[in-house]
């Protein structure tokens, strides 16, 4: 939509504008800015100036059209703000019908697909097909005269729409003009998604949490709701972004229908591309034949999570118009179309019971067992409750019917519950007054520490809480002993081999060997991998130990700051505070732990059986390069790298003087974007003192 020097030009008039006053005779310019940037926010996802840069240029184009109200134009960016509630919506008839699409669900409903339609065509070869996401909102029709927007409408029922002009006009990636009279076109109707990104949704429901509001189940039912709220502001404030993917209608000056001269499907979405509306990029593709077709689909199956839209598949079409116009569609669908769905992520099942679980440090969690479902290619049976707060919020009861969601290979998640369905037979669920897990005669009473979520067994005797410290003790996380998995903590300890920590340094191998499903090298193995572990820095010691809220980058800060160990038993609680970014409960859990006696035996145990307490090379400091061409700088990394991974890429910024932290904040520098890179992203930008990035930019920098 514009080039490279046109948008140099554009970016250093904004710059000039925002520091000067605007006459009249530029109010034009300032608009075709605001359009600029809208476009480089709202399609590009590449913003060139601050959210809080774009609000002063905006407003001084309010003031000049306040003063002079006869310069007003409808397609001004100021019009996409509405002073009107609507009151009713009127359903509008759209030129041609909406239809559905037929839908496929593995390879061979596609290759099906592809048979008939060179049946259809005649054509004993290869065809061309267009590619590109089926995405997870609303359907919309966007009708264009004399290159003005001057409706929007609903899917509905696909021959008649409910009209939502004044909620559409107020997205900023939907333009008010597009010249399509320079293709020879007069009325244009475009058919797209409104769609809200998956950040936004979340940053929307946490809003809603906040102020006590229901929350949206997806965003799917958030943008949908949107595109039909009475105050079209509020559609603007949910964020709504609306992709095109199709020419629906097209007609010249003198009133005759043009649409099948647009030859091919997949270059009139680049021309809808280069006419500055937003449309799908690398995640579309001009397929040669069928078979490219499904490894593109499989492609999007596996890569959807780190997309940031929703999308439940994706959808095929044949690309030649020519031949669209054969295959023909019948009532319901277009037969030259078809969607191709990806395994399900939402499902509804049955809540039947409540089972509890112990955490390694106390922590009761609530598991909600469910009939049977699929989702998203594995069977879910199990979700966690999280705590009492997450069953009340959600106001869940044992035989309610709920939705379930998975996202990828992320732990399933309980929606919401489906109280229409309620029949009276549902019962409450009822947090426990007591450890559910103990199996000794005497029972424990539990607490809840205040500020926290978790309720805690305090005093665990019946050994639960001991065998997930131990499970958490080899894990790739703390010690990271390979080929230790649960399964071999839980034998072991079930056998009575395991029963504190030191146990795991001074097992029999010759008895493993001896186990079924063993055998000599499976116990040499997990020896050698025991004896690895024993020289571990003392940073990955401590963090295994299970002390609450010491994770790993407190366990290096702390490691940092002694010799052994042991030293930490002799102490004070103000010892770990004055410690730069350490905090009070962690000062006071790690002070609490070395304060007992069992504890400190424990150690004393682990390291006769080997195991090392003495600071390595890896836990000293590394030296800081005051020289470095990010010295003093702190620096977060956000988004999808393609020249290296996370790890290597905070170790480079570390060498050249900088500081890793993990969040957007006022104490943030440099912001190093990836794809993909979301709200971080855009908090940044709207900090202003942020200075960000991209990737080879960065790499640049440091040489």
């Amino acid at each position: 939509m514009y080039d490279q020097s046109q948008q140099k030009a554009l970016f250093d008039r904004t710059k000039a504008l925002l520091t000067s006053e605007i006459s009249v005779e530029e109010i034009e310019d300032v608009r075709d800015l605001l359009r600029y940037h809208e476009w480089k926010y709202y399609v590009e996802n590449n913003p060139v100036i601050s959210d809080f840069e774009y609000d002063q240029l905006f407003k001084k184009l309010q003031k000049l059209e306040t003063e002079n109200p006869q310069l007003i134009t409808v397609d001004s960016p100021t019009q996409r703000l509405s002073q009107d509630t609507i009151t009713d919506f009127t359903t509008v008839a759209h030129i041609i019908p909406m239809l559905s699409l037929d839908n496929s669900y593995n390879a061979e409903d596609l290759l099906e697909f592809d048979k008939q339609v060179r049946k259809l065509t005649e054509i004993e070869g290869d065809l061309e097909y267009a590619v590109e996401p089926k995405f997870d909102g609303g359907s919309i029709a966007l009708l264009y005269e004399n290159d003005y927007l001057i409706r929007a409408a609903t899917r509905g029922d696909g021959i008649m729409g409910e009209e939502i002009t004044a909620n559409i006009k107020t997205l900023a990636s939907v333009p008010l003009k597009a010249p399509f009279s320079k293709y020879g076109y007069r009325r244009v109707e475009l058919r797209g998604e409104a769609l809200i990104p998956k950040d936004r949704f979340k940053n929307i429901n946490e809003a809603r949490e906040k102020e006590g509001l229901v929350l949206f189940a997806n965003p799917r039912n958030a943008a949908t709701g949107g595109l039909r709220t009475k105050n079209p502001n509020e559609t603007r404030d949910r964020g709504l972004e609306a992709f095109i993917f199709q020419f629906g209608y097209a007609e010249d000056n003198n009133g005759n229908e043009v649409s099948r001269n647009l030859k091919a499907h997949f270059s009139s979405i680049e021309m809808l591309g280069q006419l500055g509306f937003k449309i799908p990029h690398a995640e579309k593709k001009l397929c040669k034949n069928i078979g490219e077709v499904i490894d593109f689909c499989r492609h999007w199956e596996e890569k959807r999570d780190d997309y940031r839209y929703e999308i439940d598949g994706m959808v095929v079409k044949v690309n030649d118009v020519r031949l669209q116009e054969i295959c023909g569609s019948t009532s319901h669908h277009p037969r030259w179309a078809i969607a191709y769905k990806f395994k399900a992520k939402q499902a509804t099942s049955k809540l039947i019971n409540v089972e509890y679980q112990v955490g390694k440090i106390g922590s009761i969690t609530p598991v909600a067992k469910l009939n049977p479902v699929q989702l998203a290619g594995v069977t879910v049976s199990s979700v966690s409750l999280h705590n009492e707060d997450f069953i009340t919020s959600k106001d869940l009861h044992i035989g309610d019917t709920v939705l379930v969601e998975r996202s990828g290979d992320v732990i399933p998640y309980i929606v919401k519950a489906m109280e229409e369905l309620r029949d009276g037979s549902e019962k409450p669920i009822v947090f426990p007054e007591f450890c559910p897990v103990n199996n000794t005669e005497i029972p424990i009473r539990l607490e809840r520490v205040e500020g926290e979520a978790a309720w805690r067994c305090p005093n665990c005797v019946c050994g639960a809480q001991t065998l997930q410290k131990m499970i958490f003790h080899v894990s790739k996380e703390a010690m990271d002993i390979d080929g230790f998995g649960k399964s071999y903590v839980e034998r072991f300890y079930e056998l009575g081999w395991l029963k504190d920590l030191a146990d795991i340094y001074n097992l029999d191998y010759d008895a493993i060997a001896g186990l079924e499903g063993f055998g000599k090298k499976s116990a040499e193995k997990l020896r050698s991998s025991i004896e690895k572990a024993k020289k571990n820095p003392i940073s990955r010691l401590l963090q295994s130990l299970t002390i609450h809220h010491l994770g790993k980058k407190a366990s290096k800060i702390v490691a940092e700051q002694i010799g052994h160990v042991l030293d930490l038993k002799n102490w004070k609680h103000e010892d770990f505070t004055s410690i730069k970014d350490i905090g009070p409960v962690v000062a006071e859990n790690v002070y609490q732990y070395f304060s007992n006696e069992e504890n400190i035996r424990l150690l004393e145990k682990m390291e006769s059986f080997g195991v090392n307490l003495t600071q390595t090379d890896e836990d000293k400091p590394r030296a800081v390069n005051a020289e470095g061409a990010l010295a003093g700088k702190t620096i977060l990394f956000t988004g999808t790298l393609h020249t290296m991974g996370r790890k290597q890429a905070e170790e480079l910024a570390e060498q050249h003087g900088a500081k890793n932290i993990s969040a957007v904040s006022k104490n943030l520098d440099i912001l190093v974007v990836g794809e993909n890179a979301g709200s971080k992203l855009t908090k940044a930008q709207s900090l202003g003192s942020v200075t960000i990035y991209t990737e080879q930019e960065f790499l640049d920098l440091i040489g």
